[in-house]
């Protein structure tokens, strides 16, 4: 039968404290395993908890498996309930929950922990008599703890990072192709069994920089770095590249490629292939290999470029060049998981007022036809998230999310619009932190990351975790000004507060400034500059302490849906207005739950 709705939340935060842990965070499969079971119980589904069922959704076993044959859903439940236990004796002693699957079937019981028992009085005459009891015991224990070490140090995933291949045209309007293969080869990476690369926005600090492959290494935290270069020349194409083990700077693989840029994708696979072989691993399964005409796929790079810019210009600049590529080839699922990701951050800014309903409409068509040619596509399930998001359709939205993230563990984005499309806007703040910090763990040098973590922290109200945060974010990182400012305001040093915030164009936040600074006759200023942006207004008119007014700005937000009005609503600037009637109708308003 389904679970209660407040025991699902408590039981989801559970996996997710589990699967954090280092015995599951790095085995990608024991870990989806696992979600599955939790997944299907907490949908009242234990019915379908069958080994024949788990086989095939989760080993990726053909329709016709056969039990009889393999076993292999038996032995991976047998080393569920070892890594459980042992989880559970270690550092989930403490944890409000257990979470088991018992022997003689694959449904997860969920139950509070028992109490340690209490030593009774006689115990120390047992003690003499059960000397070579425990020491045996402790003999097996120790015999086990190595044989676990063992298993475990070979089970641990290879961290690689790929830094930004060079461009060796040194024409600076082609930086979009090499940029476009480091993306696409870290892509590849992330399906290999027993690898765990960095994620993008890590691996492209060192783009432009000396590089030292020892430091970068130590910096991402890796083993392994694959570098290399590109040379495109009309329709010819030269790669070099090399995978260098960073402990002594020695290559160990290295391939050089020269081809028709028609051949740009299985140039991607025999890179894999290189690196496959030589760390003695093995493909995994389930991503599609992409045939399209360069045509398509240079349009979908310079999208690409574009679309990491983050800024409203680049993301409207990008949907026309993901428009030209679907245009090329339609069966390009990449393009359209691009496309829906393009329309819903443009929809989240003040410019798409009067448009949102139907770029909704142009996000959700997208996200659909990106799964439906590849069902296996990351970016494709996150897209949907964030599309089901905005569309207030939130059990849909977290699915689509989990999804993305078990298809693709080492993909940041996956996590951080997670947290910033669903997580923060329902008021689950601690599971948001929580995503962050595994966003942190494969992309520890990703501003993004950092910013939406300073954030977190600022919607919590600590104010100095917020601030170490966004003190990291490097000097030409648009969003730092605003995270710093806000930071300080926290911080009650509103005259630094000021400072920070003169710099940037997003006047709402220094009107706030203005205002708690008690220059009231600047704050009222700055208010009727920004008109008529209702959300800087209401953030001026919060610091006012101008409750009508305030709540007249948050109303008129009303048009960029739930997402968006969720997100404000959990800012602390606008805490005095949470429980006011009109905020209620808002929220029932624009779809977000009481």
């Amino acid at each position: 039968m389904p679970v209660a709705e407040s025991e699902v939340h408590a039981a989801r935060r559970q996996l997710e404290r589990v699967l954090a842990s280092p015995g599951f965070s790095r085995n990608e499969r024991m870990a989806r395993f696992l979600r599955f079971v939790v997944e299907q119980h907490l949908e009242g589904k234990d019915s379908e908890l069958k080994e024949s069922v788990i086989a095939i959704e989760v080993f990726g076993r053909s329709p016709d498996y056969d039990p009889s044959q393999d076993s292999i859903v038996r032995t991976e439940a047998g080393r569920l309930r070892a890594r459980l236990d042992e989880y559970y004796r270690g550092e989930g002693k403490g944890d409000a929950l257990v979470i088991e699957v018992r022997k003689g079937g694959y449904a997860p019981v969920f139950r509070r922990p028992e109490a340690a028992p209490q030593p009774s009085n006689d115990e120390p005459k047992r003690r003499s008599g059960l000397g070579l009891t425990v020491a045996l015991a402790g003999l097996a224990v120790a015999l086990g703890v190595i044989g676990w070490w063992l298993v475990r140090q070979a089970s641990t995933p290879i961290a690689v990072a790929v830094l930004p291949f060079e461009n060796l045209s040194h024409d600076p309007a082609s930086d979009y192709f090499a940029d476009g293969l480091t993306d696409e080869l870290i892509r590849n990476l992330s399906i290999i069994e027993g690898l765990s690369p960095r994620s993008r926005t890590s691996s492209f600090a060192f783009k432009g920089k000396p590089r030292n492959v020892r430091e970068a290494g130590n910096e991402l935290a890796v083993d392994y770095i694959l570098e290399g270069s590109v040379l495109r020349a009309g329709q010819q194409l030269r790669i070099d590249a090399q995978l260098i083990r960073v402990r002594d700077d020695v290559p160990i693989w290295s391939g050089k490629f020269g081809r028709e840029s028609t051949d740009v994708f299985a140039i991607q696979d025999e890179i894999s292939r290189g690196i496959v072989n030589s760390l003695r691993l093995k493909l995994g399964r389930g991503r599609r290999r992409y045939e399209t005409s360069v045509d398509a796929y240079d349009s979908y790079l310079r999208a690409r470029e574009q679309l990491m810019k983050a800024s409203f210009s680049g993301n409207s600049q990008s949907i026309g060049l993901f428009e030209a590529a679907i245009t090329k080839d339609p069966s390009f699922a990449p393009a359209y998981a691009g496309l829906a990701s393009a329309y819903a951050y443009t929809s989240a800014t003040f410019e798409s007022m009067g448009h949102f309903e139907d770029l909704l409409g142009k996000m959700r068509a997208a996200a659909g036809k990106a799964i439906e040619l590849d069902p296996l596509l990351a970016e494709g399930h996150a897209a949907l998230g964030m599309a089901s998001a905005r569309d207030g359709q939130w059990e849909q939205s977290e699915k689509s999310f989990r999804r993305a993230i078990e298809l693709d563990p080492s993909r940041s984005a996956s996590y951080d619009d997670f947290a910033l499309y669903l997580l923060v806007v329902l008021g689950r703040n601690e599971e948001a932190l929580h995503e962050l910090r595994i966003a942190e763990r494969s992309d520890p040098l990703s501003s993004d990351v950092q910013d939406r973590l300073g954030l977190i922290f600022i919607f919590g109200g600590h104010y100095d975790e917020a601030a170490g945060h966004c003190e990291k974010l490097p000097a030409d990182y648009r969003p730092k000004i605003e995270c710093l400012g806000r930071a300080r305001l926290g911080q009650g040093r509103i005259d630094e507060a000021i400072q920070v915030l003169a710099t940037i164009g997003n006047r709402g936040y220094l009107g706030y400034a203005y205002a708690k600074a008690d220059r009231r006759e600047d704050a009222e200023k700055v208010a009727a500059e920004i008109a008529p942006n209702p959300f800087n207004q209401a953030l001026v008119f919060a610091g006012l302490g101008d409750r009508d007014r305030t709540l007249d700005a948050l109303e008129r937000m009303a048009v960029l849906g739930p997402v968006r009005v969720g997100r404000t609503l959990a800012f602390p600037e606008f805490a005095f207005v949470r429980g006011d009637p009109r905020i209620k109708a808002l929220r029932k308003r624009v779809g977000l739950p009481e």
